[in-house]
C-alpha cells in the first residue's frame, strides 16, 4: 500500500527572508541499521521549526546530525549556505559557532553555578576578559528571566528554571540558530507555557531561528511555524507543513490521529508509506 506524503502550505511564508538550514538527501545509520533515509527539507531564517514523530522515529538522530555530532552515511547539511558535513578544522568550528544547543534535561554542570555554566562557552571559545564574560553571562540569564539567580546551583532550581538556564547557556555565543531537544518535557502545563512564551519572545526580539525536537502537542500548536513529522516505518518524513492545517486537512489518517490524540487501530506504526523519499518543504 502506498500513499503520498502530506504537504500543506496555504500561502507564501513571506515573513521569512531566506533559508538558513538545508538538509539534502540525508541518510543516517548506526552500523548496518538505517534510521532515516533520503530526507530533505529546509528551515527558514527566523522561524520556529519543529521535528516530531513517534518514539524511535529518528527525531534525536536527525538533530544530532544537524548539529554535527554525527556524520551521515550520505547527504548534505547546509548551515547558512555552508555544508557542515564536508567542513573540517577551523571552517567546521566557524560553522558550529552559528548554532547553540540545549539538551533534553538541560545538561547543566551540577558542580557549577548558573553564572559559571553560562560563562563556560565564552571562556572556552573567546578571548574576552573575565569582567566582560560575567556581563554577557548575566545578560543571557536576564533574557531568560533568571536575573539574580546567577549564584544558584542547578539543584536549587525548579525544572523550568533549569530549562531556561540551559537556553541561556546555548545563547552565550549569540548563535543564529538554537536547537532545543524536548524543552518542555517533564514540566507542568503552566511552566511549559512559560517556556513556550520564552521561545516566542526570543525569536521575535532577537530574530533567532529555533529547531525544536518535541512531541508535546500544546507546545507545537503554540510555537511552531512549520514542522516535519518523521515515521520509523518509512524512515523519513510523512507530513510537513503547519500543525493546525495538518491536524484539520491531512489526507493521512495516521497523521490526523497524531495531531488529534486519537487512539490508533492497533496496526503497526510502519503502516506509513510514501512514494517520495526526497520530499522538500515548500516555502
Amino acid at each position: 500500500m502506498q500513499s503520498s506524503i502530506t504537504i500543506w502550505v496555504s500561502e507564501p511564508m513571506s515573513v521569512f527572508q531566506d533559508t538558513i538550514i538545508r538538509v539534502e538527501n540525508l541518510t543516517a545509520a548506526y552500523g548496518g541499521t538505517v534510521v532515516i533515509e533520503n530526507v530533505s527539507f529546509d528551515v527558514n531564517r527566523g522561524e520556529v521549526f519543529v521535528i516530531l514523530g513517534g518514539s524511535g522515529c529518528g527525531k534525536s538522530t536527525l538533530m544530532k546530525h544537524m548539529i554535527g555530532l554525527y556524520k551521515p552515511r550520505s547527504g548534505k547539511i547546509f548551515i547558512d549556505g555552508e555544508d557542515i558535513v564536508s567542513a573540517e578544522g577551523d571552517e567546521r568550528l566557524r560553522i558550529l559557532r552559528k548554532i547553540g544547543i540545549s539538551y533534553q534535561n538541560g545538561a547543566l554542570f551540577g558542580s557549577m553555578t548558573l553564572l559559571e555554566n553560562v560563562r563556560l562557552p565564552l571562556e572556552e571559545l573567546t578571548d574576552l576578559p573575565s569582567q566582560a564574560i560575567d556581563l554577557i553571562a548575566m545578560m543571557k540569564l536576564k533574557l531568560v528571566g533568571l536575573k539574580g539567580f546567577g549564584n544558584q546551583m542547578p539543584s536549587e532550581l525548579s525544572g523550568g528554571m533549569q530549562k531556561r538556564a540551559a537556553i541561556a547557556r546555548a545563547m552565550a555565543l549569540d548563535p543564529d540558530i538554537l536547537f532545543l531537544d524536548e524543552p518542555t518535557a517533564g514540566l507542568d502545563p503552566i511552566t511549559s507555557a512559560e517556556v513556550d512564551q520564552l521561545i516566542l519572545s526570543l525569536t521575535h526580539n532577537l530574530k533567532v531561528t529555533f529547531v525544536i525536537v518535541t512531541h508535546e502537542l500544546p507546545s507545537i500548536y503554540a510555537i511552531a511555524d512549520r514542522l516535519i513529522m518523521l515515521d520509523k516505518g518509512v524512515k523519513g518524513i510523512v507530513a510537513m507543513g503547519r500543525p493546525r492545517e495538518l491536524r484539520d486537512h491531512s489526507d493521512n489518517p495516521r497523521v490526523r490521529q497524531f495531531f488529534n490524540r486519537e487512539a490508533g487501530s492497533g496496526e503497526s506504526d510502519s503502516s506509513f508509506t510514501t512514494t517520495d523519499g526526497d520530499a522538500r518543504m515548500e516555502k
